[in-house]
Order: C-alpha cells, then structure tokens, then sequence
C-alpha cells in the first residue's frame, strides 16, 4: 500500500495539536501516550481500518479498541477526521455532557467500539470481539462476516495480568484476525516503566502463540508493512510491538513521564506546534487538505459496504433461514423468542441443573448462544450446553462451547466483547464466591449496557465440604450493588426457568444467576412468569391484608420461610419470594404495598449471605443472615450450626414479635 509520506506527515501533526490543545483546554486529560501512539493509530484509520462512513454499527466493519483509554483525545480526533465528532464537541473534551468524556463510551460516542479505561479490559473485549467475528463467520458465511479486531495498547494494559489471561486464549484460539497494537513508550505515570517492570512482552507473546512483531513505532513505513504482514497469519493473533517516545512531537518534554497524565503547558503546546509547522496561534486547527486526504478512502469503503448489502440481499432471497437469522441478528430480537422449560411441580432438583437443562434446551433453539465456564462444566452445569454445541477451537468455529480455563475475569471481559460485536447471546460460568474476580469487568457490561449472562452456581454456605474459602457471604450484596444490573436468586427449578427466559429479553443491562449446588423442591406457583417478572411476589398469606409477620426470602430459604410459617400457624404469616430486588424496585408504589404492605412492619428477611442491603425491606422487624465466614462441613451440619431451619427461626420470629 502506498503512502502519502508528506501529507501523512502534515496529518499525523495535525492530531497531535488537537491532543495537545483538547488536552489543556480541559485542564485535564493524558497527552503524552496519546502522542506516541498517533503514528500506529492514524496509518491504521487512514489505510486499513474498514468502516461505514456514514453508519458506524454496520456489522462487518473492522473493530478498533482503545485499550489504553486514557488516550481518549487521540481517538476523538480520529473519529473528527472521519467525520464522526464535530470539533464543538473536541472543544468539549471532559466537560459535562459532552460526546467526548475521558475515557472512550460505548453507545455515547459514534465510532467508539469499547468503553475502555479500567487498564487490561479493552484487550479482553478485543479478544471477545475476536471470537463473535470467528464464530459469526462459522454460522453465516466468510463472505458476510469476515473483518479484523484492532486494539492499542499500553504498558499499563499489560501489566494488568488480565490482559495476558486473555492473551493465552487468544493464541489458544489462533485468532489470527485480532491485530493488538502495544505501544511501548516505557514511561508511565509514576516514571519510568523499568522501576517495576522487565518482562520481556515479545517473548511472552510468543509463549502464548502469537505473531510478534517489532517495529519503530512512529516509522509510517514499517508500521504499514507490520499490518500487512499481521494479515498474512491467519493462524495466529498478532502483537505489533511499536518502540515509541512518550508525548512524541513535543519541544522540549520528549520522554518525559510527567507528560502521561498533565496537559502541556501554553508556551510548550506553542513551541511544539512551530517545530511542527502547524499555526502556533490557532487552537482544534485542521486544514481543508487533511480532511480532504484522511477522507480520500471513503468512496471506496461506501462501495465495500453497497457490495456487501447487496450479498445479504441475494443470500437472504436464496436462503430462508440465513435471511431470519440475518435478519434477527440486525434487529437484536432472536433471543427474545426463545422458550423455556416447564418442571413438574414437586420434583426435587438443584436450580443450578435447572439452569443447565433450560440452557441446553435454549441451545436447540438457536446457534447464536455463546459461552462457557471458567474450568466448571460439570460444576456449573453446562456440560449438557458443550455436548450440544460443540466446542468452539481453532479448527471449528462453529462449535459454541468456549473452554475458558480458570479465568473468571479474562472470561467476563471476553464475553463483554462477544457481545459488544453483536449477533451472539453470551454467558460465563463460575462459583458465585468467584464473582469477586470478574466484578471488575460486570461493572463494565453494566455501565455499556451490555445484555451478558453471569451464572453463578454454589450460591451459599450449602458448599458444604469445601469451607469457607468457597462459601459465600458478601457476594450477593456485592452484586446487587452494581447500577444497572438485574440479579436473580431462584427459590426452585421453575423460578430458575422463568429467570433464564427474562434474562434472554433484557436487552440493555446484564443478569446474574445465583444458582443453589443443593436440591430444592419445585413449588405449583400460578402465574409464574409474570411474578417473576416483577422482581417479588406473594407466596401463602395474600388473604391478610395486615399480616402479623412477613416473611421476605430468596432462594433456598424461600422453603425455610414456607416450613417457618407452618410453624407459625396460630399468627397471620404471609411469605413472600423475591427472586431479584432490582426487578421489584423498578415496579409501581402500588405493587410494591401490595406485596410489602406498608402496615405490615413486623418483617423478617432470610437469606443464606450477609444481611447488608436488607435493612429497607424488614421496616420494623429483623434480618437473619449470616454476617461471617463459613465452616467446612457437610451442609445439613452447616444448616443446622447456623440455624437456617424453621426449629431454629420461627421461635426468634415469636421472641422478638412487637408487644
């Protein structure tokens, strides 16, 4: 490919003024790394990122993650020159309600692909997206899905071991579409990178089975040859290592670490700008000729697109059922009409093999179901899901089983960006203790609003045997911090049904499921779906309209609720399930007195996990709970020692009664 070395020159000059001037205008923001990462970045967007100039969602474009988030400014004035972002609001970098904030926004910003920021996750999210185009590719054809996944990263991304948790399954994988530019500058906030760190990144690389590549990172040259080379492995990721200089360009701060996190200074942006040739005396300055060369590709990438909806449009007419799937995948509505199981009432079962026989049977239903289990299939019950679908490698793509390994939070970042790209349902699986190592990442799918499955089995002490390692305590109301974020904890096998069928409808936030290891009876609840739906709902005692005592529980203790209340005959005792308290809150006043009237205020919550976040629920009454680590014992000895039995709770109920 042919370069236009002295506007190129001119161009990449010109990205750096608007970095520097949005940088100190804000007063605030990263200009350094955003600097030496302009070169690989703009040959990049200028020469071989394929996209939609004028919709930015179509489907088949290239994917570009900004892993090293901070250097938000140096993608905002990509996306200008696409004619994304207008320079009003690069004028409005940082500022309130802007399209430009500090770190990159998914669904905020046109042409951003990832939020990004928190350091490692974008590379996960890269490797994600890597997977959705290699498995996409597999269901619909190579000449419908068929483009790369392009990341920048920095040192900071690589010293976040989840970054290399999710690098080891790339080169697993031979995800040889997922081009990762590092951009190693070797000075990060606090100095430079060699105070803390030595690894040798290319030949860690090259451990995990990738294509490694040394360059000089602000040589036009070699880093266009190094993306044509990374194209040409099809069996292996690539890492194009660029050997760059901090805040490049700049007068008299070249390498300075402190140029990572502090605009330049007025009189150094002015003295860079002249050893530039850009205007000293114009501030967010761009040139007709630069916008006129950077968009000089842009009919040729209209054509690609017009030729390629044409392909959907003769495909769809061929073939009925690529033409629903394609069509389904377009509107985001496949998953929506997927059915669920109906469990016989009585039956004893665990709500976690619930989980598994609705998942296998949701499998049936469509291809575009995708996920795994970090090394717990048996555990977590998706085995039934892997025999069905097959196992997703680097010889099959169309299996849709993904073996993981024992990496809760490379995992969540990669099912993150499974679903960033669109067309698939994905889902991880773990022990709800372990959902600590993936917070990080489920605080990501909520912030973008990403509809991603969490399943967590083992939801309690009921563990048993393995001890308080794996015992939940804190968990649950870790989860349930999350904003925009539905948590579900079913009372029994058909609770469990009806929160796997909500969870496939949810399109703009994820779910988690804390599922029981323990079996638990099947109830003969009427009307199940649309109770479950609204988060809480009344079980026995509707008939009192001021009940002596309410009993509130989720999960396994719905039943120690049930067998509390019998015993509690003599009193007016109503029990109540709440399956997800984010569901109920959502719900109007008036059905939220109708199932916790506000009269009613001797209250009772029972759950199996910390009694943090019950206080709004038990108005005048109590929580009981368990505020401390587990034991390891058998869990009917557990159950017993910490009096999660009706013997034990239903006399507490009558001692503390109000007089």
């Amino acid at each position: 490919m042919d370069l236009y070395t002295s506007m190129d020159q001119k161009a990449t000059a010109t990205i750096r003024g608007l970095i520097m001037d949005g940088t100190r205008q804000a007063n605030s923001g990263h200009p350094g790394g955003a600097m030496s990462s302009t070169d690989m970045a703009y040959i990049l967007f200028k020469y071989h990122l394929r996209y939609d100039p004028d919709h930015a969602q179509w489907i088949n474009r290239d994917r570009f993650v900004l892993s090293a988030g901070h250097e938000s400014m140096l993608l905002y004035s990509l996306l200008h020159l696409q004619g994304r972002l207008s320079m009003e609001e690069l004028k409005k970098f940082r500022q309130l309600h802007s399209l430009t904030p500090g770190h990159p926004e998914h669904g905020l910003t046109p042409g951003v692909d990832a939020t990004t920021g928190p350091l490692g996750q974008g590379f996960g999210m890269a490797v994600g997206m890597a997977i959705a185009e290699a498995a996409l590719s597999a269901q619909l054809g190579n000449d419908i899905i068929n483009h790369y996944t392009y990341a920048l990263a920095g040192d900071g991304d690589l010293q976040e071991p989840v970054a290399l948790g999710a690098a080891a399954t790339a080169g697993h994988q031979g995800l040889g579409k997922l081009i990762v530019f590092y951009d190693k500058n070797n000075a990060q906030i606090s100095g430079n990178t060699d105070r803390a760190d030595s690894t040798n990144m290319a030949l860690v690389f090259k451990g995990f089975g990738w294509q490694v590549l040394e360059i000089d990172g602000h040589n036009h040259v070699q880093i266009n040859e190094a993306i044509e080379q990374a194209k040409t492995d099809n069996n292996k990721p690539t890492l194009i290592i660029g050997h760059t200089v901090m805040a490049k360009g700049a007068a008299h701060v070249e390498g300075d670490h402190n140029t990572h996190g502090s605009p330049l200074k007025e009189e150094e942006i002015e003295a860079t700008k002249e050893k530039l040739g850009l205007s000293v005396n114009k501030k967010f300055s761009v040139s007709d000729d630069v916008y006129l060369h950077f968009q000089s590709g842009q009919s040729e990438r209209r054509k690609e697109v017009t030729t390629w909806n044409q392909k959907v449009e003769t495909k769809s007419k061929e073939d009925e059922v690529f033409a629903r799937n394609m069509d389904n995948i377009l509107q985001n509505h496949q998953f929506s009409a997927l059915t669920t199981v109906d469990f016989p009432a009585g039956e004893k079962m665990a709500t976690r093999n619930a989980f598994g026989k609705v998942l296998a049977h949701m499998a049936q239903q469509s291809n575009f179901l995708i996920g795994g289990s970090a090394d717990l299939e048996p555990s977590n019950q998706t085995k039934e899901f892997a025999d069905l679908v097959g196992e997703f490698t680097k010889d099959d793509r169309s299996g849709r089983n993904i073996a993981f390994a024992v990496r809760e939070f490379p995992m969540a970042t990669m099912i993150n960006g499974i679903t960033l790209h669109g067309g698939l349902k994905a889902f991880g699986a773990t022990f709800l203790v372990f959902s600590d190592y993936a917070k990080a990442a489920m605080r990501l799918s909520a912030l973008q609003e990403l509809p991603v499955l969490y399943v967590y089995t083992h939801d309690s002490f009921y563990v048993g045997e393995d001890g308080p390692t794996h015992e939940p305590i804190e968990q649950l109301a870790g989860l349930r911090a999350i904003p925009n974020h539905i948590v579900f904890r079913p009372c029994d096998a058909r609770e469990t049904a009806v929160a796997m069928q909500l969870s496939m409808e949810i399109k703009d936030k994820p779910v988690s499921l804390a599922l029981t290891r323990q079996s638990l009876p099947t109830l003969d609840t009427e009307d199940l779906y649309e109770k479950v739906k609204k988060g809480a709902y009344v079980l026995t005692g509707e008939e009192f309209d001021r009940p002596d005592v309410l009993l509130i529980a989720t999960g396994s203790e719905v039943h120690v609720a049930l067998e509390t209340a019998q015993q509690l005959s003599d009193l007016k005792v109503r029990v109540v399930s709440m399956p997800s308290m984010e569901l109920f809150e959502q719900q109007p006043q008036e059905y939220k007195d109708r199932v916790l009237p506000p009269k009613a205020t001797y209250r009772v919550s029972i759950e199996a996990g910390t009694t943090f976040g019950w206080g709004k629920y038990v108005a005048n009454g109590w929580s009981f709970g368990i505020d401390h680590f587990g034991l390891s014992a058998p869990a009917g000895d557990l159950e017993k020692e910490f009096g999660f039995t009706a013997d034990h709770i239903s006399p507490l109920v009558r001692e503390r009664m109000p007089r």
